[in-house]
């Protein structure tokens, strides 16, 4: 390890949907616009009613520009649900409910995507429109997407999630089109860049919100080589996932349902690993695995809970050299 967070200048932040986006978002408020990249994944993304639906990169956006739903954290505020009722009405599906309002942005990146914009071209775009001033990347151009293998057979993502209501057991995941995936450009240029100052893994699901973007081409080989440190939130705090399957999925699949079993999970990448102070007690055994614990409040329910993990978080990395 040659260098330290402090000593450099750009962070990159890798972020699933709504707990990703919650530190995305204090990170976004604490830093110079121009220091930080968000890198969200794309692996969710799915066509639905011919539209193409990006859904962790609409939360990361409507966090950011202050129009996410609060009581749900995905979605807009003051949402309506007419085209889902009229739609219901006709007979038509309606298990993934979108809103009038967000409705407009899937509309709009479709007809930009078939006019030939790139994913990360209509990203942009938006993110400008919305008033946000960091860069916030899809993970890749090139269709990559999740499937979930269960007792039920494979499931595409979104069916699991949001159709089946997480209900199936889950056996492991796929990820169809991630051979032939290229990263972002700017996120392999920023990863070898000398002025990286740490990757920040925001708290989100190991399985299939971050490790989609750590298996792109090339990906996972420069996280390994890189001199800037590498620290991961824990979305597990107390045994309990505060969103999404997570939790469930590690049960499933034989893991501890713990801090420590996503600390393990990490265990060949991450130099530093951040747990809520509930999770004292599996320090040592986190260390023990090769990496640097900091303990602190990492539940967020207030912006000013965002702004502080983000800045424990960005002093704890500055702080890490490599193992």
């Amino acid at each position: 390890m040659t260098g330290h967070a402090a000593s450099r200048e750009h962070i990159i932040a890798l972020s699933g949907g709504v707990g990703g986006a919650k530190l995305a978002l204090g990170l976004a408020r604490i830093m110079p616009s121009e220091s930080l990249t968000i890198i969200a994944n794309t692996a969710d993304d799915f066509v639905h009613f011919g539209l193409h639906i990006s859904p962790d990169i609409d939360t990361v956006l409507y966090t950011l520009a202050d129009l996410a739903n609060p009581e749900t954290g995905w979605g807009r505020r003051g949402e309506t649900w007419e085209f889902m009722g009229a739609m219901g009405g006709l007979g038509g599906e309606t298990w993934f409910n979108l809103g009038d309002r967000d409705l407009a942005l899937h509309v709009l990146r479709t007809n930009k995507l078939n006019q030939g914009a790139t994913l990360s071209d209509v990203t942009a775009e938006m993110a400008h429109v919305m008033g946000i001033h960091v860069d916030v990347m899809p993970m890749s151009n090139d269709p990559v997407r999740t499937m979930v293998r269960t007792g039920d057979g494979l499931l595409p993502f979104q069916h699991y999630f949001v159709r089946d209501r997480c209900e199936p057991s889950v056996t492991g995941f796929y990820f169809d089109g991630i051979d032939g995936a290229r990263p972002h450009p700017k996120l392999m240029r920023h990863l070898i860049s000398r002025d990286l100052g740490a990757i920040i893994i925001c708290p989100s699901n190991p399985f299939v919100s971050v490790d989609p973007i750590l298996q792109l081409n090339g990906v996972r080989n420069v996280l390994k080589e890189t001199s800037a440190p590498i620290v991961a939130v824990s979305p597990i705090i107390g045994g309990r996932a505060i969103k999404g399957p997570a939790a469930k999925m590690m049960k499933e699949l034989g893991m501890p349902v713990s801090a420590l079993g996503v600390a393990g999970f990490y265990k060949d990448l991450v130099d530093g690993f951040v747990i809520d102070e509930e999770d004292e007690a599996s320090a040592a055994e986190i260390e023990a695995l090769g990496m640097s614990v900091l303990i602190t409040r990492t539940f967020m329910q207030s912006l000013e809970d965002r702004e502080a993990l983000a800045a424990a978080t960005l002093e704890f990395a500055a702080s890490l050299g490599k193992h």
